[in-house]
């Protein structure tokens, strides 16, 4: 029996007469959405380098979030059954990290983990949509994953064969609201979190990648995904206000910004989109991490995270990042669940105040209390959760030792504003300057000094180039499209008349900039390479302000230049190019 788009190998009615390793035992992964995928990303290397299985793909289309699943599925290279084709698959096992779909109608041992920190949240289930009553004439939504609507089947069984915990305070809920399905519970760990504490010692490459120089502080804005979360429009929305006033109010020479976004909310909406409502927050130096791959990185290399009542706050608190919620609606948790106890209590973001001190007050402590919750038994998921797999296959285990992936080094991301920045210059004394740059669409905050206009060359605003004192791009010295630096800076002066100074950033550390009279100098800090260091740009406008200033360059050739920017002073060699 065959449908449409049923694959033939490595299974199907035929199979036999076309594949090589036909004995191999079928364990199959049940991909609701892209937010479930990811834990089952994080297990799968436990099958890895075993001749004696074959995987398999599935989705069950239950979900509302289907956007980007087939993408992903495509990426693991691991052959993907349609769901008519999967339930009638004889599997030895099944993987599943969501509940939703006809999974009862599978055929092998059905074992399902959690995608999030524990089952924490009100979700209806999709099939009555009606709440359920609690607490007599209060009336809510079920636990996902931590009640019998989502637990049991039709005749009140359970759907799992094993329902995968990570910390006993989950099992005695369990116990408590579904005894039917406490027999189903087994204690093994979080791979997610696995993963994160073994990564910690990277933190200062993860930051490096994100382009987090010395003294620099990465604020992470984070999002579940319903409308009462920090991006959602359901409770008080304080995104649209609180995206341009970090933007304004935060110096962007000493705060790098990311913005970390739940999987439903990328693929609900779509990428596109969610890039379309960023625009400016992305051209003022906000970064969009990936939300497959990159986002267990940034909250390692965080300093502070601005969040609500989603997983991703939680584990950031537990790694040690202060948090600040934006957002913290209780009805949608569970009041037993150690998530409700800490949005009850954690500090809140208030945005009628001025948002730096809010988030100067924050320091990074060694590891949260709220780890404790995360995982019981730290560190040991991977042996843990193979050991109940290949129980459930019935098989032994390889004699390896089980281990996770470590988390991969993301690519190296700086920050790239593109919108004008208001620059704010003092002269410190010989060869020092003081820098801070607004990215705004807000004035700048009040402050001391000097104020010009620096402006990237591919900017949207390109009606300021011409009122802009600095000029500046990044690319390759090598780039033929420009020439070279020493030809670009001539083009941008000729073309801007106002312009005083161009500059053309050819790596990290170092820029080769031209003034108005025509010198054509290298820029390069002695501490290149050390901790990212500073945007050259920023150099590029210091130079200008000491110039303005009528200051001798024969001093800064002799001595260097000295930028300041907050309490980091980066030394900057000044040489002819």
């Amino acid at each position: 029996m065959t449908g449409a788009g049923w694959i033939r190998v490595p299974v199907g009615d035929d199979a036999a007469r076309w594949t090589t390793r036909g004995k191999s035992l079928p364990v199959l992964f049940v991909v609701h959405n892209v937010t479930a995928a990811t834990r089952l990303l994080d297990v799968l290397p436990l099958f890895h380098d075993d001749l004696r299985l074959q995987l398999l793909a599935t989705s069950p289309g239950s979900s509302a979030f289907q956007s980007g699943l087939t993408e992903l599925l495509a990426g693991t290279e691991v052959s993907v059954l349609p769901w008519e084709q999967a339930i009638r698959t004889p599997v030895a096992l099944a993987l599943s990290a969501s509940f939703g779909g006809q999974l009862r109608a599978l055929s092998g041992v059905l074992t399902v983990l959690s995608h999030g920190v524990g089952y924490t949240k009100r979700l209806a289930t999709p099939d009555t949509r009606h709440p359920t009553a609690v607490g007599g004439s209060e009336r809510s939504d079920p636990v996902f994953g931590m009640s019998p609507e989502w637990l049991l089947d039709e005749d009140g069984k359970p759907l799992a064969d094993a329902l995968v915990l990570s910390h006993p305070e989950q099992y005695e809920r369990l116990r408590a609201v579904c005894p039917e399905a406490a027999s189903t519970a087994v204690i093994a760990g979080d791979p997610c979190w696995d993963r994160m504490l073994a990564a910690r010692a990277y933190r200062d490459r993860y930051r490096r990648a994100l382009g987090v120089g010395r003294g620099q502080r990465l604020i992470v804005l984070n999002s579940t995904w319903n409308p009462e979360g920090l991006f959602g429009d359901g409770g008080d929305d304080v995104l649209p206000s609180l995206l341009p006033r970090l933007t304004s109010e935060l110096p962007a020479d000493e705060y790098r910004l990311a913005a970390v976004l739940h999987p439903n909310i990328w693929h609900g909406h779509g990428p596109g989109q969610i890039r379309a409502w960023l625009d400016r927050a992305r051209r003022s130096g906000l970064t969009l991490i990936d939300p497959l791959h990159g986002w267990r990185q940034t909250l390692l290399a965080a300093d502070a995270l601005i969040g609500d009542h989603g997983s991703v706050t939680y584990y950031a608190a537990a790694l040690g990042t202060p948090v600040l919620l934006g957002a913290a609606p209780l009805d949608g948790l569970d009041p037993q669940a150690p998530v409700h106890e800490f949005v009850r209590t954690a500090p809140r973001l208030d945005p009628t105040r001025p948002l730096r001190p809010q988030v100067d007050a924050l320091a990074r402590q060694p590891m949260g209390p709220e780890a404790e919750f995360i995982s019981s038994v730290p560190g040991e998921s991977a042996p843990r959760l193979r050991r109940l797999f290949y129980d459930r296959i019935g098989i032994p285990e390889p004699e390896e030792p089980a281990r996770l992936v470590p988390l991969p080094l993301p690519a190296y991301e700086p920050a790239v504003p593109t919108v004008p920045l208001t620059v704010r210059t003092r002269l410190l004394g010989s060869g020092e300057v003081a820098v801070t740059r607004f990215a705004g669409p807000h004035p700048a905050p009040v402050g001391e000094g000097e104020t010009h206009v620096a402006v990237h060359e591919d900017t949207r605003e390109t009606d300021q180039l011409d009122l802009a004192d600095v000029v500046f791009r990044y690319g390759d010295a090598a780039d033929p499209r420009f020439g070279s630096p020493a030809l670009w800076t001539t083009e941008v002066l000729d073309r801007h008349r106002y312009c005083a100074l161009a500059a053309y950033v050819t790596r990290p550390g170092s820029c080769v900039v031209r003034t108005r009279a025509g010198e054509l100098l290298r820029l390069t800090t002695a501490g290149m390479g050390a901790d990212g260091d500073a945007d050259p740009a920023g150099y590029a406008s210091a130079l200008h302000a000491w110039l303005g200033a009528g200051k001798s360059l024969e001093e800064l050739l002799a001595h260097g230049l000295r930028v300041r920017t907050g309490r980091v002073t980066h030394t900057v060699n000044v040489t002819p190019a």
